[in-house]
């Protein structure tokens, strides 16, 4: 019986490290499919009737057709060919199959845990929380979707960032779930103490920047400004008055979300200066390792955006901009999770 439970707790394990991976994927892809423009592409939700891709070219036109009727084609891509058309729908496509992918291969193994009851209930409890999210996340998507099918030739970049967002809280929900399994712990990431708050406020500069970055892609703020490190020949973008409170919360304006990105990215990293000094300063040596691998993927992370800026938004550039940032992520909660009361 005790070799079956073990089984049964390393299958448990297992099933959340490939759920992490599975995660991680859809991220990346997200992002690429968002760099390519293909987001569009498919105008209806299909929870079910889309699971295969057009297998005729009776169908691909049917499809093709559906997508002339939205802006983004009549204003931008009427000159669009099949053929092309096809490119941005594979990338819509792989995107969705993915998320699908994702909710059956979460809930499923997750039902067959809770009737073994061999898994710590607190466990089962944030699983069901991150199902949860999974769910709420597809009918983000859509709801994200349905903002560039009338109106715009692209969608919200609060939808977009509300998205990406919710995906970053998943993976980090998981993440540290499978740090709480292999130390045999229960730590709370929401725990606030004196201890934990550097590193809380370390994360969520990190998530801020996250969604800043998506208001930045959203909006295609980084066509404004391609130098560093001045917004053209100064450190403010020229095209922007800063007297009135109304412009400094104008998340609509280009030049100035794109000057947002940029300042935060300074911020973290002076903040992460404070983090080395205080971590060697109290002789945390547990932390000094994954302080490293933090203030590695930190400069990474600087050095890729500054590259896809002077690039001209090198696509590959970009998506492994974006990869980085979720290595950040999980840097920075692991630095944390080692320190947390």
């Amino acid at each position: 019986m005790f070799a079956n439970e073990k089984k049964i707790n390393s299958l448990f394990l297992y099933w959340l490290i490939a759920s992490l991976v599975l995660v991680f994927v859809i991220i990346i892809v997200g992002g690429l499919t968002r760099l390519t423009n293909s987001g569009l592409s498919i105008t209806e939700w299909e929870l079910f009737k889309g699971i295969l891709p057009p297998l005729n070219n009776e169908t691909w036109v049917i499809y093709f057709n559906q997508y002339k009727q939205i802006p983004q084609y009549k204003l931008l891509n009427f000159n669009m060919t099949l053929e092309e058309f096809k490119y941005i729908y594979f990338w819509e496509y792989i995107h969705r199959f993915i998320a699908r992918l994702i909710g059956l291969f979460f809930l499923i193994p997750l039902i067959y845990f809770y009737f073994t009851k061999k898994i710590k209930k607190d466990y089962l409890a944030t699983c069901f929380f991150i199902f949860g999210l999974i769910v709420l996340q597809g009918v983000i998507g859509w709801y994200m979707v349905k903002s560039g099918l009338v109106n715009d030739i692209t969608v919200s970049h609060y939808r977009l960032s509300i998205h990406l967002f919710t995906a970053i809280i998943i993976i980090s929900s998981i993440f540290w779930l499978i740090k709480n399994i292999i130390s045999k712990k229960e730590k709370i990431f929401f725990k606030l103490s004196k201890e934990n708050l550097p590193f809380q406020i370390l994360i969520t500069f990190v998530f801020i920047q996250i969604v800043l970055g998506a208001f930045v892609s959203g909006l295609d703020a980084g066509q404004i400004y391609q130098t560093w490190p001045m917004m053209g020949s100064s450190y403010f973008p020229n095209d922007t008055n800063f007297k009135s409170l109304n412009v400094i919360i104008d998340f609509d304006n280009h030049s100035l979300v794109q000057f947002y990105h940029r300042s935060l990215a300074y911020i973290i990293i002076l903040y992460g200066i404070f983090i080395t000094i205080f971590i060697y300063k109290n002789k945390l040596s547990i932390l000094y390792k994954p302080l490293k691998v933090l203030l590695f993927f930190l400069t990474l992370q600087i050095i890729l955006g500054i590259f896809t800026l002077i690039s001209g938004l090198n696509i590959y550039l970009a998506s492994l901009h974006q990869t980085t940032s979720i290595f950040l992520v999980f840097s920075a909660i692991n630095l944390y999770y080692l320190r947390a009361k």
